[in-house]
Formats: structure tokens, C-alpha cells, sequence
């Protein structure tokens, strides 16, 4: 169980983490309720791009015994950041942005994982969606070894214009995916780059893969049709790497 230090209860007590920008990761709010201060909660939370949903009351029961009024927050772990405000730093420096953008992944120890590999591999940022994606949690960092607290961790309301986003600042977006025609071998990974990764159950969903400047798989010769997702982010930005650092010599 998360560490219960990570929770808020009840609505004002929620509302007033809103308004102080605390880092929350999430919203729960009891399915049915519905009055003024519920109606205030959501647009407080609309208003400052805080991610919500409606749960069934054993959910939040769930959570803790205390009483929480048809709403629970979550903290997140880590403080989110501007991806905006990363690229234009790193560019500042001279240096060629590497993103990596993970669509979906659920599985907070895949999500650990990948965490830690990118940090080891020197990734700028992370992005990851405001929804259906594993909480950046007290077990998130445990998973990531720590990493979690050395990795800027960026949200993403909407995929596909961040990749456009990208785009136009210069960032090429390659998705790793089994659905290319081309290995993450052959590719060209130099220069700005963000690299994306999709959920452990379908990959990269549809709308962002139409958004990519490049698809790329990492080819498979053994029976089993795919890799782990923690896996596979190692393998890509470590190519990645290598391909700089051949090009910087």
C-alpha cells in the first residue's frame, strides 16, 4: 500500500491543496455526488489542469478508514515540470534535447524501470499523459531505484500536440513500435530527439503514431512476438547513445 502521508481528504481540504499547487497526481471523486462544493472542486480542477475521476465509495474507502466526504487526493511523488521550459533550457546549453514520451504505461514497476534506465541513459525529460498512466507514487520511486527524484517528469494533457510542439521546436519523435518497417537499428537517432514507448497491452495508441517523424521496431528472432517495455526502452536509448556518440568522435 502507498504511504499514507500521500493522501488528502475531503473536499475543501482538497480543494485549498488545488489552489496551493500542490503536486497531485490525481482526483478521486465519489461517483454520484453531486452539490456546490463538488461543482466548485471540478472546476478548480479543470481551471488548473489537475487530473480527475469518479470512483465507486469502496475505492475510496479503500484508501483509509478516515473520512473523506466523497473525495480523496493523491500526491504525486515528484514535481512536475514545464516541458517547455526544459527544451529551451537544454538548447540554451548547446545541447541536443532527448525526450522520452511513454504512452500509457500502467505498471508502475515497468514504469520504475524505464524511470531508471532513463535516467542512467542522460534523458532530459519524461512525459507522460494525465491519464492512464501509473502513478508517479511513493512505489514508483521505490521501483526507479530513486531515479524518480533525478529525472524531470513532465505531464502531457494532450499527446498529440506536445509531438507537434515537439515538432516545431525542432525535436524529431520516433515511436518504438512492432507495426515499422524499419529497425531501431538502421534508423537515424541523431539530433533532437523523443522517443516513445506504448502501453504494455496495445503499444502506441493510433492517434500518436500518426503524429511520429519515424517508426521504428526492434527486431525479434526468438517465438515470442515482443519485449517487456522496460526492456525495450533500454534497448532504443541505448542505440540511441551509441549513435551519438559515434557521431560526436
Amino acid at each position: 500500500m502507498t504511504d499514507k502521508k500521500q493522501f488528502i481528504f475531503g473536499t475543501r481540504a482538497v480543494m485549498e491543496a488545488i489552489r496551493a499547487d500542490k503536486d497531485i497526481d490525481r482526483i478521486y471523486i465519489q461517483s454520484g455526488l453531486s452539490n456546490d462544493l463538488i461543482r466548485e472542486l471540478i472546476h478548480e480542477a479543470r481551471t488548473r489542469e489537475v487530473s480527475f475521476s469518479f470512483a465507486p465509495a469502496q475505492k475510496l474507502s479503500a484508501f483509509s478508514s478516515k473520512n473523506h466526504q466523497g473525495v480523496v487526493a493523491v500526491l504525486a511523488a515528484v514535481h512536475f515540470e514545464s516541458l517547455e521550459n526544459i527544451i529551451h533550457q537544454i538548447f540554451s546549453e548547446g545541447l541536443d534535447p532527448l525526450i522520452l514520451i511513454l504512452d500509457r504505461i500502467t505498471d508502475v514497476r515497468n514504469f520504475g524501470a524505464i524511470i531508471r534506465t532513463a535516467e542512467a541513459a542522460g534523458v532530459h525529460a519524461v512525459v507522460i499523459p494525465d491519464k492512464g498512466n501509473a502513478p508517479v507514487s511513493a512505489d514508483a520511486v521505490k521501483t526507479s531505484a530513486g531515479a524518480l527524484h533525478h529525472v524531470s517528469v513532465c505531464r502531457s494533457k494532450n499527446m498529440r500536440k506536445t509531438l507537434r510542439e515537439l515538432r516545431d521546436s525542432g525535436i524529431r519523435s520516433v515511436g518504438c513500435t512492432e507495426k515499422a518497417s524499419e529497425s531501431v537499428f538502421g534508423a537515424v537517432l541523431t539530433g533532437p530527439m523523443a522517443i516513445i514507448l506504448g502501453s504494455e497491452e496495445d503499444g502506441i495508441s493510433p492517434e500518436v503514431l500518426q503524429e511520429c517523424d519515424l517508426l521504428a521496431k526492434i527486431p525479434m528472432y526468438g517465438k515470442i512476438g515482443s519485449l517487456n517495455v522496460s526492456v525495450a526502452a533500454g534497448i532504443c536509448l541505448y542505440e540511441l547513445l551509441r549513435q551519438r556518440t559515434a557521431v560526436s568522435r
